[in-house]
C-alpha cells in the first residue's frame, strides 16, 4: 500500500511539474504603480504558435529545430489597452499547455508541421487624463 501511495505522489509531482512549466511571461512589471490610474484594460484569446521544422524532410524533422509561424509578442495585446506611455503594471503571457494534445499533429505530419493553439492573457493599468 506505501508502494502505491508513493507512486502517486510521484505521478501527481510529475503532472504538476510538467504543467508548470506550460505557461511563459512575457512581460510583467515588478514595480506596481498605484497613484494616477484611470482604469483597468485586460483579455485573453486563443492563438496559433505553430512551428514547421528548418528542413521539412519528413522523418528527419523529428529532429531539427522548429521555428515559429507567428510570433507572439506582449506588444499587440499591450497595444488594446492604450499607447505605451499609458500603460503600467503591466503583464502578458502566454499558457501552452494545448500543445501537448495537439502535439500528434507533429506525429502525423512526421515531424514537419506542429499544430499549438496557445492562450494569451493580459492586463494592465491605463494612467488617468493629467488635467
Amino acid at each position: 500500500m506505501q508502494s502505491f501511495h508513493s507512486h502517486v505522489s510521484m505521478s501527481l509531482l510529475s503532472v504538476l511539474l510538467l504543467l508548470s512549466g506550460c505557461t511563459s511571461t512575457l512581460v510583467r512589471d515588478e514595480v506596481k504603480r498605484t497613484a494616477g490610474l484611470g482604469g483597468h484594460c485586460s483579455g485573453s484569446e486563443w492563438v496559433d504558435d505553430s512551428s514547421i521544422a528548418v528542413l521539412p524532410v519528413p522523418v528527419v524533422a523529428f529532429v531539427t529545430p522548429h521555428i515559429d509561424l507567428r510570433d507572439v509578442s506582449s506588444e499587440p495585446y499591450l497595444n488594446r489597452c492604450g499607447a505605451s506611455t499609458r500603460v503600467v503594471n503591466r503583464e502578458v503571457s502566454v499558457n501552452r499547455l494545448a500543445c501537448m494534445p495537439a502535439g500528434l499533429t507533429r506525429i502525423i505530419t512526421l515531424g514537419v508541421w506542429q499544430w499549438c493553439p496557445a492562450r494569451v492573457t493580459w492586463s494592465a493599468d491605463v494612467l488617468g487624463d493629467i488635467p
